[in-house]
């Protein structure tokens, strides 16, 4: 597997608008690559007649009854919000941006 360096961690912390250090970038790169490690490890005796898992115990999802209930309000809505714009949250905007 191809090892995950510098560059694609500082890379990743920018995508993310995570602010790292020199040394946080050194170390999780070197984590990363631990982690590689053990994913190549676990696919080299990994077998077809094996099915792949998510979870080592069957899991069922349990839901509650669909009861219709009231709901806030707009107003209600928006009252904690820290900036609010034509009835709508106002989010700073992060596409487009490099």
């Amino acid at each position: 597997m191809p090892a995950i360096g510098r560059e694609d961690v500082a890379r990743l912390a920018d995508l993310a608008r995570i602010q790292l250090s020199d040394d946080e970038i050194s170390r999780f790169a070197g984590e990363f690559d631990a982690i590689m490690d053990a994913v190549a490890s676990v696919s080299e005796v990994a077998s077809q007649d094996v099915p792949a898992t998510s979870h080592p115990l069957p899991l069922t999802n349990v839901f509650r009854e669909d009861v219709v209930t009231d709901t806030l309000t707009q107003e209600q809505a928006l009252s904690g919000a820290p900036d609010a714009e034509d009835g709508r949250f106002a989010v700073p905007q992060i596409l487009g941006e490099e």
